[in-house]
């Protein structure tokens, strides 16, 4: 891929689709997902292990904006997953309430923010 991802200086594969979710909810789709979810989510995603060398990021379905680095406040839920993880579950792959079940994603804050957090907030994969 020869696009730049605005995080660019992170090691995580999440960042690739984060960076797209930027774009994404720029369009009007971000609108919907403003009315939709309107939630805080902060995501805690390491390389391998969870909890270690953790890469933070912010989805802020409010002000449709995705930031590098912890949240300024109290956001709605905050997850914690290693990359592939975090891929499978914006892709599709991983159901997150299955991802909570057998412990690859921790969750802290509200249970039903938590809840809207689908694989239907992140961009759908091109179609090859």
């Amino acid at each position: 891929m020869a696009e730049e991802s605005p995080f660019s200086d992170s090691k995580l594969n999440a960042a690739v689709i984060l960076g797209l979710m930027r774009q994404h909810l720029a369009s009007d789709s971000g609108q919907e997902l403003q009315k939709k979810v309107g939630l805080v989510y902060q995501m805690n995603i390491a390389p391998e292990k969870l909890g270690k060398d953790e890469e933070i990021f912010v989805v802020d379905l409010k002000k449709l904006t995705v930031t590098k680095g912890p949240y300024e406040g109290k956001p709605d839920a905050t997850f914690s997953f290693v990359d592939s993880d975090f891929i499978a579950i914006s892709t599709g792959k991983l159901n997150p309430q299955m991802a909570f079940i057998r412990g690859k994603m921790k969750v802290k804050g509200s249970m039903s923010a938590a809840q809207k957090f689908t694989p239907d907030i992140f961009p759908k994969p091109a179609k090859l």
